[in-house]
């Protein structure tokens, strides 16, 4: 089991092992952190094919994320009858929210509220509601390029969206800053996921984590882990 007619080990060998070995990672982690252990994982599969996708859904991995739309679009259709939940984690802009609106089942980058006015638009035109998670910049000092409100600003970007008809706010995302300490940042995330909590008792969801630090994510109180390579091995380059 496990091998082609070549002796090579099958994709869904590859893919297997390494959903396993994440999969043992996050309850070693939530043990540590003396928590429950679950820990939702969104195995990021964007530049994998859609056959990678269905292997996923295969091992009952059910929340799956994308960083372009584009790429996106297509994979979601190849696997509508897979009943998956789609979680847009790219930078997000304003002019490709209707098309974005059609495959997420979640956008977890939302970080200004113009970008949340469109996308609620979106949402309403094409009849569904979805949930958006707030994207908080943990760079310090911010960097625009990286996506994510202002850790100042979030209460405002709270406000605002909590306000928009189509978008539900679950909660809210971060990305580690590189270099930075991990540790740090996601304590000062947990810190602004309370706030936004005090707001909107609903919005539950903390987003952060990858391949190369979800340990120190799940320890500051991450539910949500975003993880690609570690599952899915080397990242093919798109052509």
């Amino acid at each position: 089991m496990g091998v082609d007619e070549d002796g090579l080990v099958t994709r869904r060998t590859e893919i297997e092992q390494g959903l396993a070995g994440v999969r043992e990672r996050i309850s070693r982690a939530c043990a540590s952190a003396h928590r429950p252990d679950d820990v939702t994982l969104v195995v990021v599969t964007k530049t994998y094919p859609a056959s990678d996708v269905r292997i996923l859904a295969e091992l009952g991995v059910r929340d799956v994320g994308e960083n372009r739309h584009q790429e996106a679009a297509s994979k979601f259709a190849e696997c509508a009858d897979l009943g998956l939940s789609w979680h847009m984690i790219g930078q997000l802009q304003r002019n490709k929210a209707a098309a974005v609106v059609r495959w997420a089942d979640v956008i977890e980058t939302i970080d200004r509220p113009e970008l949340a006015d469109a996308v609620g638009r979106s949402a309403v035109a094409y009849g569904a509601e979805r949930d958006v998670l707030l994207q908080v910049n943990l760079d310090q000092p911010v960097r625009a390029e990286r996506g994510g409100c202002a850790p100042e600003d979030v209460r405002a970007l709270c406000d605002h969206v909590a306000a928009v008809t189509g978008l539900q706010v679950r909660g809210v995302m971060g990305v580690a800053p590189h270099p930075g300490e991990p540790e740090e940042a996601f304590a000062r995330l947990a810190r602004i996921a309370a706030e936004v909590r005090e707001v909107i008792p609903g919005a539950t969801v903390l987003s952060a984590g990858m391949s190369d630090d979800l340990e120190a994510a799940i320890a500051h109180g991450a539910t949500h882990v975003r993880v690609g390579s570690a599952v899915l091995g080397r990242r093919p380059t798109l052509q």
